[in-house]
This record gives structure tokens, sequence and C-alpha cells, in this order.
């Protein structure tokens, strides 16, 4: 196992009507830009709770953050941060809206140019105004971790920023706050978690004993609740499972002391920032694809991933690896998730213009062994067709 540091600050409030106890957690005497996405929250009332929740204080409300949250509209509520003098802010959404709500807490205190922070994917960060949530989407694992992901829609660029500064101090949990979600973002959570784990756990062994079994005991939850959460949308226990997973998916957790990939989501982002695919969906394209390109160096993994998660251990070891991917594969199709870039109305007519983006931001030596070229991600795309 390597060395590693592990720190996490975001205390979570996970339960039913847990959003009236954001009042002990937020100065009595805080300016509160309360952010949020479209008008989901107002008709499910979740937005009337946090307003009551949080009393007297002075609050400001900013809207529109879009899902793939960008760079022009953050800049709004930056400004609107320093007009009013803002002093805390509120994220009421998904992952989206948490990514969003972090930039702006950091752009509100950066004194130079903001893209500072993209362009040096936020180690230029030496503050940042406080920040809760309140969850109403089980994916990401936003609102418990430091990072989050912006595109600037005028030079289609998803970034990736992190910074000890952009934990958010408290995040709610409820879980029946999802009980409205549509079935296509239920689905997309699913995957989204499922992929995060994948990225932290196959690569290959370095004996961390602990963080595989929690890797497979989360992978196997998603696997066991994932299309029973589509169905039965009001079964408490099958959103709380969900939602917890999601956050432990990508808290730090799982992915200390191991080696990570990543690959699948720096092509996902191009094709997300290019063509406007949901982020779990091409998540969901390139993952099965990616896997099974690079089987040779990821092998002992695989083999374990077989057997543990998929209780696979009849046959040779390449049939092992080939049903795994297959039941991969699978799982995404069985919560109506489609696999293949023609799904999408793309060809391999697209792929080059992938390919130069990832070379323009300097994705050229991705994978937890940094031998993901531009050759390899072009294989894994043909392969997506």
């Amino acid at each position: 196992m390597f060395n590693f540091d592990f720190y996490n600050p975001t205390r979570i409030l996970f339960g039913q009507q847990r959003i009236a106890d954001i009042d002990k957690h937020i100065p009595a005497q805080a300016k509160v830009l309360v952010l949020y996405g479209g008008g989901s929250v107002k008709v499910t009332g979740t937005l009337k709770e946090v307003l009551t929740a949080l009393g007297s204080r002075h609050v400001v409300e900013f809207s529109g953050i879009e899902p793939n949250p960008t760079f022009e509209t953050l800049m709004r509520a930056v400004e609107i941060v320093k007009n009013q003098q803002i002093d805390f802010l509120l994220a009421v959404g998904g992952g989206s809206v948490i990514d969003g709500t972090k930039f702006v807490a950091a752009a509100s205190c950066y004194q130079g140019d903001v893209l500072d922070i993209l362009k040096n994917r936020g180690t230029v960060i030496q503050a940042a105004l406080p920040i809760g949530t309140v969850l109403t989407l089980s994916a990401t694992g936003s609102e418990m971790n430091n990072g989050g992901v912006i595109t600037q829609q005028s030079n289609h660029t998803k970034s990736a920023f992190f910074s000890t500064h952009t934990f958010p101090q408290f995040s709610v949990l409820d879980p029946t706050k999802t009980y409205t979600l549509p079935t296509r973002q239920i689905a997309n959570g699913v995957v989204d978690a499922f992929v995060h784990i994948t990225e932290q756990y196959l690569t290959y062994p370095v004996n961390g004993y602990v963080q595989d079994r929690f890797a497979e005991g989360l992978l196997q939850t998603l696997i066991e609740l994932g299309e029973k959460a589509l169905h039965h949308p009001e079964d408490y226990d099958t959103r709380a499972n969900l939602m917890w997973v999601a956050t432990l998916a990508l808290n730090g957790l799982i992915g200390a002391g191991v080696p990570q990939d990543w690959a699948t989501h720096m092509i996902g982002h191009e094709l997300t920032a290019l063509h406007g695919i949901d982020h779990a969906r091409t998540l969901a394209i390139v993952l099965p694809a990616m896997l099974k390109i690079r089987q040779e160096s990821k092998r002992a993994k695989l083999l374990q991933y077989a057997s543990r998660v998929w209780q696979i251990n009849e046959g040779d070891e390449q049939q092992r690896i080939d049903l795994a991917i297959a039941k991969t594969e699978s799982f995404f199709k069985g919560l109506g998730v489609d696999t293949r870039l023609s799904a999408y109305d793309l060809n391999a007519s697209h792929i080059d213009a992938i390919i130069e983006q990832l070379i323009a931001h300097k994705m050229i030596k991705l994978g937890e062994h940094r031998d993901v070229t531009p050759d390899v991600c072009r294989q894994v795309l043909q392969l997506c067709l």
C-alpha cells in the first residue's frame, strides 16, 4: 500500500427531515447565497424547507446552474457574492450545483484571473468562502469531497479543480429528496458512482486489502440495488443505501493508498463537452471498451473483480475477464443506459475531434501507469462505436 494523507472535514447530516438542522451549522449573522439549478427544488418544496431553516438570515437566491455547470453562469454568481458581501454559500441540488458552488466559493476570494483556478486544477486556491450542501441527487460524491468540474462554453472545455479549501463544511443527505427524480437521473447516478469506484479499484494490486474490500462491497451494493432504485422510487432503504454508496465512492476513502486510473473520465469529459452527452452515459460508453483494450495491465484486478464482485470462478482467465466486462456492460444496459457511441448518433468521423481535444488539454499520458496515450484513446473510442 502506498503512503497517503487522508483528510475529510465534511460533516454529514444523514436521514429524513435533516434540512432543519442546517440552522445549527450556519452562523446566525451569515449572509447566505442559496444556489440551485432549475425549478425542481421549488416544485418539490425542498427550497422552501431550506429557506425556512435559514430563518431570519440575509438570504439571496441564485438559480440556473446547468447540469454541466458553466464558467460563464458561475461568474454571475461570483458578482452577486462580491456586490452583496455574501459570506456563506449553500448549494441545493446534485453534483453539478455543488461543483459550481465550490468554484464560486474559490473564485470569490481569488485575487488574480479566476481562470487560473481551472488552468491549474485548483492548486492556486488560497482561500474560499464556507460551503454547505443539501443533496438532491445521489451520483457524484461532490457533497463530501474537495473537487469540481466546470465547463467553459467558449472553448468546449471541461476542467477539474481540487483544493482543501473547497470541502463542504456540512452536507444534508435526506434520501427522500430523491423520490421524485426521473428514472434517467437515478440510472445516471448509479453508473456514475459505479465508475467512480472502478477508477480507484480496477488498476493493479498494492495489497490495499481494506480499500479493495470497501470498493467491492460498494460495487455489489450498486449491482444489488441499481434496478430496484429505478422501479421502487419511494423505497427508503434502497434510496438511503444508494445515496450513501455514491458519497463513499468519491470521498477519498477507497482511493487512499492505492493507484487510480481516471482515463475513462477524461475521455468522458470530452464527449460531454463536445456533444452534450450526460456525464454518466459517457462513462458507460467508455468503461467497457477501456477495460478490454487495457486488460493486460489490469489483469490481476480484473480477475479479482470477476471473482469477488461477479462471483465468476469458472473458466480460464480470459473467459473470466471477458465475462466480467460483459456483465459490467449488461448492468449498465439493465439500467437503461446505452453503451455505444452510435446510440448518440456518433460515428468514426467524430473520433478525431475528441482526440484533438484530449491533446489540447494535455491529456496525453493517462491512467495508473501513465500509458494511455492518444493512440490508446483512439483504440478505445473505435471499440465504443
